[in-house]
């Protein structure tokens, strides 16, 4: 008999490990980001790039691409809404064609639709397919952005293609301090917007990108950061060094273990039934489903 139909788990696309912010200044850097094994690398106009070298990091960037093809997707972090930066970014950027933007400091729903109104204007005046430039947007860099997440739901935004959560900006809007404990767990208001995030990533079937494990020295540390946000449903990490992108990528690849028990489950509900017994386990359509999605993926696709 076949195996029960059951909704098939939304495509996410190419999944998103790992994602390393390079500045776009840095002739060094851009250099480095050749060889890196990042799924995606953000090329970064926004927090890395002071005021001033703002055009610099533009033309570098656009000189750059021009004759390097790095092995990771690319993205481009652009300024936020409110800047007086983000035309300028994607008059630059969009010719370039990265697989998208990473927009920081979303105050509401609304600039998601600003920003892509303002993307069909730059692809059409480059001549490109119109929506083809997707958006990872940081959803949690401000208290409006925050409060108003479950409504980024109220309307299809095709562009989205993840949300990424972090708390540093969050706490420095606020007069905060440090977000985490002593112990670097989070306190308690940063365990709730990550929640937040998270439910709404999974409500909009886009991918859920974790924010930085910020001591970039200590490997073990970040793989199990890693590894708990995978647990928790998220897709992917944000890096902060390179040397952290083989570690968040091992996290987020399901291991031999994995693939085979997930086989196990998949074939287990080989007869058609709703439930059936696996080591001595009750498994039912959630765990078909969660079986689908691994082998679907493989942490990759």
């Amino acid at each position: 008999m076949a195996i029960p139909q059951v909704d098939s788990p939304a495509p996410l696309g190419r999944i998103i490990r790992s994602i390393l912010f390079v500045p776009a200044d840095s002739d060094r850097k851009l250099s480095k980001s050749i060889d890196l094994e990042a799924d995606a690398i953000a090329f970064d106009l926004e927090d890395s790039v002071m005021p001033a070298n703002k055009p610099l990091a533009r033309n570098k960037l656009g000189e750059f691409l021009k004759s390097n093809t790095c092995k990771a997707e690319h993205w481009v972090r652009v300024n936020d809404v409110r800047s007086g930066e983000l035309l300028m970014d994607l008059a630059a950027v969009v010719p370039m064609q990265p697989v998208g933007i990473v927009l920081p400091k979303i105050y509401e729903p609304e600039d998601l639709d600003l920003v892509s109104n303002w993307l069909d204007m730059a692809e059409a005046m480059a001549g490109l397919v119109i929506g083809q430039t997707k958006i990872l947007a940081v959803a949690t860099e401000t208290p409006e952005a925050v409060l108003r997440l479950s409504e980024l739901g109220n309307r299809h935004r095709p562009r989205l293609a993840g949300l990424i959560w972090g708390a540093e900006d969050l706490s420095s809007v606020m007069g905060a301090g440090n977000p985490r404990h002593n112990d670097g767990s989070w306190r308690f208001l940063y365990q709730q917007v990550r929640g937040q995030v998270l439910l709404a990533a999974h409500m909009l079937e886009v991918q859920a990108i974790d924010t930085v494990y910020v001591d970039f020295k200590d490997p073990d540390g970040c793989f199990a950061s890693a590894k708990e946000a995978r647990h928790d449903g998220f897709t992917g990490k944000v890096a902060i060094h390179p040397g952290q992108v083989g570690v968040i990528n091992s996290a987020f690849t399901p291991s031999e273990d994995e693939i085979a028990f997930a086989k196990q489950v998949v074939a287990a509900f080989d007869k058609g039934e709703g439930a059936v017994s696996l080591d001595g386990k009750m498994l039912d359509i959630p765990h078909l489903k969660a079986a689908q999605r691994l082998l679907g993926s493989g942490g990759r696709d």
